[in-house]
């Protein structure tokens, strides 16, 4: 007895599937300049790698005697295959039929997919291609009946985000569910003109609020490249693949793991000659952050998060000597570097990553403090700016704060735990206080100024005065500063602290005691 009959019928089943919407909807979708669904999972995932789940499920039409007269295969895929050699879940839609949403998918696939990474305690990347959600208004014609509406699998999609890495990738037209999908993760990436992110599509949005707009203007890059709900955007799906495998090499595959080192060919003791000099001696002047954290972290291994959201804070992850660590940086010339309602969001969310994957982090500290006038105080700014500094109290993985110059005023107290062992190294350019002195001077001597009759005079006189006060010398004569070093020695006393940052994180592994929220 053989069952050779059976495999032949599994094969052309599974051919089948592989024609996914047709010859005629997958040209159309090539022709919008965008790949198929298995074509992006084979060129995400190392070569050869793929292992499918439920290839053959789809929507079958059979005859009165039983016999099968067409099939449409189910436009969600999903599998197992590895990035980089580890071992990833991929779950990705197939806009080639019905566009992605639920009346051409079979729900219980994106659930499993969910469940998979899950259980078996695996990243899980999602290629979002379609809205994922209901589906068109005449699938009620087919249902015979409406429903209240539940979200699939979202108690593991809640879950996940506490145990594995999430990467959503916007890929296509994607809205509703679909765009909920991508933004539930650690990190989303967007595609340029072929990708657009909305809650609804543009004609509902016409018919709802009046708003007659295109897809790109709804929701396409120019909105989203600086909105919070995209964390990359990139030029091309290939793009979009590297991000994603640049991500996950900086995070454990599950939260019981520590982050994964790599070998470095940079010295440890490298010394940049440039950082005895790249903070101007005139504090009024801006310097550029990105250089001088090119200049500490090991060569070519930055990769950045959310450049566009909360400019004046710069996030992502770097390697020191190997070692994975994320990173806080200060941009002065976006703010002055000051807290924003966007840039305290971005802080607590990547302060709560970094915890959630056990990953240390370096904190390079040029905070003016949080932002000031009426248009601050209307959006809640103060909320903001404590729900940021809750993330920083409340970590437990290691950190290290690198004062390059300004600490002022609740934001600035905020960027470490001042009450634990508060590891932090100053350079000479440090300056800090309640408030900066030359705005600090105006107040506190306002009526000496009103009263006098050469107030420009006196004004000269109290700063400079004040001048030598500030020095972050006399700070340290009184331990209120634990060192100050040449900036040139930040590598080589960095890469001597992530020794002893991992040799503390196994203590740390398992659940943080507050899942991370998208």
């Amino acid at each position: 007895m053989s069952w050779q009959q059976e495999i032949e019928e599994l094969r052309k089943r599974e051919k089948e599937a592989q024609e996914m919407g047709g010859k005629e909807n997958v040209e159309r979708h090539r022709s919008r300049g965008k790949l198929t669904v298995r074509e992006r999972i084979h060129r995400l995932l190392d070569e050869g790698t793929f292992h499918e789940t439920g290839a053959i499920a789809g929507k079958a039409v059979y005859d009165e005697n039983g016999e099968r007269q067409s099939f449409t295969p189910a436009n969600f895929l999903l599998g197992t295959g590895r990035v980089n050699g580890r071992k990833v879940v991929v779950g990705a839609d197939d806009f080639t039929v019905r566009g992605g949403a639920a009346d051409g998918a079979i729900k219980e696939k994106q659930i499993y997919s969910e469940k998979m990474a899950h259980d078996l305690q695996l990243p899980i990347i999602r290629l979002v291609d379609g809205t994922g959600g209901g589906g068109s208004v005449k699938f009620l014609d087919t249902f015979g009946r409406t429903y209240v509406p539940v979200n699939p699998a979202w108690d593991y999609v809640v879950k996940n985000m506490g145990l594995v890495p999430v990467v959503g990738a916007c890929l296509g037209s994607v809205a509703g569910l679909g765009a909920a999908r991508v933004t539930a993760s650690h990190f989303s990436v967007m595609v340029e003109n072929t990708a657009q992110l909305f809650v609804a599509g543009p004609q509902i949005v016409n018919f709802g609020v009046g708003q007659n707009l295109t897809k790109e203007e709804l929701g396409g890059v120019q909105v989203h490249r600086s909105s919070g709900a995209i964390d990359n955007v990139v030029k091309s799906e290939d793009e979009a693949f590297e991000h994603i495998r640049k991500f996950l090499s900086y995070l454990p595959s599950n939260v019981y793991e520590l982050p994964p080192v790599i070998q470095s060919d940079d010295s440890r003791n490298r010394k940049e000659e440039k950082l005895i000099s790249v903070i101007p001696k005139n504090r009024r002047r801006p310097y550029k952050i990105r250089p001088i954290l090119e200049m500490i972290f090991d060569k070519d291994s930055i990769f950045e998060m959310g450049r566009y959201y909360g400019g004046g804070t710069v996030t992502g992850f770097a390697r020191l000597d190997g070692h994975p660590v994320g990173f806080l940086a200060n941009d002065p010339y976006v703010g002055g570097g000051g807290l924003t309602v966007e840039s305290c969001e971005k802080i607590e969310r990547f302060v709560d990553m970094c915890e959630t994957f056990h990953l240390p982090i370096v904190n390079f500290v040029d905070q003016p403090g949080l932002v000031v006038g009426l248009e601050s105080e209307k959006r809640g700014t103060i909320r903001k700016g404590v729900r940021a500094i809750a993330a920083i109290y409340q970590a437990t993985v290691p950190m290290m704060e690198i004062i390059i110059r300004r600490v002022f005023g609740v934001g600035g107290a905020g960027m470490s735990n001042g009450h634990g062992l508060n590891l932090r190294y100053a350079w000479p350019s440090g300056d800090w206080g309640s408030l900066p002195v030359e705005g600090g001077i105006q107040v506190a001597y306002r009526r000496d100024l009103e009263a006098s009759d050469n107030p420009q005079a006196l004004l000269e006189e109290l700063a400079a005065k004040m001048e030598s006060v500030r020095s972050p010398f006399r700070t340290a004569e009184a331990f209120g500063i634990e060192e100050i070093i040449d900036p040139r020695d930040t590598r080589p006393l960095l890469c001597e602290w992530i020794d002893d940052a991992y040799r503390l994180l196994p203590q740390l592994l398992g659940p943080s005691k507050h899942t991370m929220r998208p």
